[in-house]
């Protein structure tokens, strides 16, 4: 059964464009492809103001008893944007940037990328405001698991699902579940995705960001008659997403031609070898001394002359000031955010088919899902079934946003944001409000 995209064209609404003008604001930077996606909808105003403010914010302090029995206190967050359509998923990072502002907007770039795909899940994001690479694996765990406590009246199966983001990963996912299991008195499996397989864990999920962005990518490729063979990519971010979709990407003939990770980044006209560079970041923890490529910047990375340019780093690295000089004939963001507002019209005009986040990369919710159901059936999927799946719904989304984009005559974000909104806006009009 598939969602009529179509809205009744009687509505109003008025989105205050000016209060966009700062495009490094992450969450009115987000909200202002919203507005667009909305105003093109007709969206009524009532649900304009639904789906414009989050349902939940919490914010907790943290007390840390330190190795030198010193006690920290952290602060973190958890947004509950959108739980519409299912339960809240959305990953929990550790960064010493983490705001509530940055939450929010991740929280409700989860919600249309859930709904992109069309997964039964709303959007959350969580953070602890810390600097993981300065802390040991002991002040780490007491860390999550003070933080689990502290939100815990909002996780669950049914309500609330956290996942790995920037610096967590597997265990301390194991740790989420741990204490959460340990509050309900029973082994809850289905509370976190991303786990160790042992524990629960999907097969594919570690690769399944990367994968999904090949994928889209090879779509993209197809739409625009590009060979894959021969197409060369720069990829900004070396870390899980980039690594993955770097290596898959080569096996399927690209040539990667540009790696970069916070050390800087390195450059070979010829290729680089994935498989080197990989094992030599296992060893050294970073990019840094590589020696299959010739250094450059990050700055530098972002503005080769590329087929395809796959930022997969942190958010607003393609900006107003440096969109003008991109080269790349495709974007496909890793990353969330990783493009600002002030930089679509730009990237637009200079007809680079930008391949947007809340698509792009939705492998990686698309295989949390997958775990989620595999935990609450008790049943686990092969990691072959796992990759077919993933690939159906990836390779149909694309098509879904794809049709919507020639349809209305606008770029692949407006139109990923209209398929989106139109699906939890359905839902809530068919829910209606409780009172």
């Amino acid at each position: 059964m598939t969602t009529d995209l179509r809205l009744p064209t009687d509505r109003i609404v008025r989105p205050d464009k000016d209060r966009f003008l700062n495009e490094e604001n992450p969450f009115e930077a987000m909200m202002s492809r919203f507005d667009r996606a909305a105003e093109l909808l007709d969206l009524e105003p009532g649900l304009y103001k639904v789906l414009r403010h989050p349902e939940k914010q919490i914010t907790v302090s943290v007390p840390v008893m330190m190795d030198n029995g010193e006690v920290e206190v952290f602060i973190g967050h958890r947004v509950l944007y959108n739980t519409s359509r299912g339960p809240a998923k959305g990953g929990i990072r550790f960064d010493l940037n983490v705001s509530l502002e940055e939450v929010k907007a991740l929280a409700a770039w989860m919600t249309w990328k859930c709904a992109v795909v069309n997964l039964p899940f709303g959007g959350a994001k969580g953070g602890v405001v810390c600097d993981p690479l300065k802390m040991s694996a002991g002040e780490l765990e007491r860390l999550t698991r003070r933080y689990t406590a502290g939100i815990i009246s909002t996780l669950g199966p049914d309500s609330d699902v956290p996942a790995p983001d920037v610096n967590t990963n597997e265990r301390v996912m194991a740790w989420v579940m741990d204490t959460y299991s340990m509050h309900m008195r029973h082994t809850v499996t289905a509370v976190v995705t991303g786990k160790p397989i042992e524990m629960g864990g999907s097969l594919g999920r570690r690769e399944a960001t990367g994968r999904g962005c090949m994928i889209v990518t090879k779509e993209a490729l197809k739409h625009l008659g590009m060979p894959i063979r021969g197409t060369t990519v720069a990829v900004q971010g070396f870390g899980n997403v980039g690594s993955v979709a770097a290596e898959l990407l080569q096996r399927e003939g690209c040539k990667i031609t540009a790696i970069s990770d916070r050390t800087g980044g390195y450059h070979n006209p010829n290729g680089i070898d994935i498989e080197a560079a990989i094992k030599h970041v296992r060893q050294v923890r970073s990019l840094e001394g590589f020696t299959g490529g010739d250094q450059i910047t990050n700055d530098d990375l972002l503005t080769l002359d590329v087929d395809v340019l796959l930022p997969a780093a942190l958010e607003n690295v393609i900006t107003s000031r440096n969109a003008g000089k991109v080269r790349a004939k495709i974007i496909c963001e890793g990353a969330n955010g990783p493009t600002t507002a002030g930089a679509d019209s730009i990237l637009e005009e200079k007809g680079i088919f930008v391949i947007p986040d809340i698509l792009a990369n939705a492998g990686g919710v698309t295989v949390s899902y997958f775990e989620w159901v595999q935990d609450r059936g008790g049943y686990f999927w092969t990691e072959a079934t796992v990759n077919e799946r993933l690939t159906d719904i990836m390779t149909r989304s694309f098509a879904d946003v794809l049709q919507l984009a020639k349809q209305h005559k606008v770029n692949m974000r407006t139109a990923a944001y209209m398929v989106s909104i139109s699906r939890v806006a359905t839902v809530h009009r068919l829910r209606g409000i409780y009172a």
